[in-house]
Order: C-alpha cells, then structure tokens, then sequence
C-alpha cells in the first residue's frame, strides 16, 4: 500500500510535466501541418495525438516500474489508432506523428526531439530472440530528423544522425551519418492503354 500511494503521488506529481510536453506536441502539429486548423482539431480528431498523449502517460508508468498498467494503456491506443508504442520507448519533445497507421515503435527506442514520423514506419528489432529481452535491440532516432511512410529502421546499433531525412519505403539496418538523404529510387512505366496489348487479369 505505500508502494501503491508513493507511485500514486509521484505520477501526479509528473502530469504538469506531461501536459508541457504535450503542449509542444500539439503546438508542433499546428505548425507542421498544413490541414490542421486548431488546438481543439488536434485535441478531439487526431489520432496521433492520442496515441502520443497515451504513450507519455504509459511511459511515466512504466518508468516507475509499475506492472502491467503500461502495457494496457498503450494497448488501448494500439487499438484505437492502429499506432504500436511500447511504453517503454524513449520520445523527446515536440515528436509529431501524421496520418499513424501501421507505426510501429518498440520498447528500446531512442526518439529525439523534433522528430516526424509518417504512417507505415517501423522502428523495430533485428533479433527477436528472448534472450535479448535486456539489451537495446531498437534504433536510435537524433534530433530533427524526418521518416516518411513505410519505411523500416532495425536494430539497437542502427542510429539515425541528427537533420537526416529518411524516404519511404527504405530498409535500414546500418547506421546513417547527421544531415543525410536516405530515398528508395523504383522505376515506374507508364504508358497508353490503347498501345499495351498485353492482357491484365484480375482475379478477386
């Protein structure tokens, strides 16, 4: 019981704490999206934010090692959102998440601040193996940096430098230098549909 009350008390301490990290994030939204037109927008229809504001609840909690309560909450958000954070992954301030589905983060990850991240990304371990369930098996994200739709980071060495900008669909298990470029270059055909003879079947 005064296990129970001190984590009690220490959580409602730190919630001032949240809301100003909170507060950041949505004022981060608001600047960096062009279709979001108020705090209230935000606040009641963004998925995103709701996963975020979970995740920083969760990680509070989780970071007093408190059991199993953690995993709920950022379950419940996993299921509201379609967006996976551990709560015990690691995200700096003004992190900004837009669209979110498929994201996934696990619990080792470093986030810093004034990270965006797109739907579909992964940050994700290489080994999924239980004896590595102590080691730091998920990426590293620096400051600023940029990760568009779908793309996948893996590993606890893989560390993304600081102003890099990672483009969609990319693979990446080795780590990328500060102010980089990392884009997935695919060759696309288009042509006359009067002029293309060969037959499209499609079977549903």
């Amino acid at each position: 019981v005064k296990d129970a009350m001190y984590l009690s008390n220490s959580f409602f301490y730190d919630l001032l704490l949240i809301y100003n990290d909170l507060l950041a994030d949505l004022n981060a939204i608001l600047e960096f999206d062009p279709a979001a037109k108020s705090k209230e927008e935000v606040l009641l229809a963004y998925p995103g934010f709701f996963a975020i504001t979970t995740h920083r609840i969760a990680n509070n909690l989780w970071n007093k090692k408190v059991a199993v309560l953690p995993r709920v909450i950022s379950e419940y958000a996993h299921g509201k959102t379609g967006i996976d954070i551990h709560p015990g992954a690691s995200i700096g301030k003004r992190f900004f998440i837009d669209h979110g589905t498929g994201i996934v983060i696990g619990e080792t990850a470093i986030i810093g601040n004034d990270v965006k991240i797109y739907q579909g990304v992964t940050l994700g371990a290489l080994s999924v193996s239980k004896d590595k369930a102590a080691v730091k098996r998920h990426p590293t994200i620096e400051d600023n940096v940029i990760i568009y739709a779908n793309a996948t980071i893996l590993g606890g060495n893989t560390i993304v430098g600081r102003d890099s900008v990672i483009g969609g669909n990319v693979w990446i298990t080795d780590s990328i230098p500060a102010q980089t470029l990392v884009y997935h270059k695919s060759e696309i055909s288009v042509r006359s549909k009067n002029n293309f003879t060969e037959p499209i079947n499609f079977s549903i």
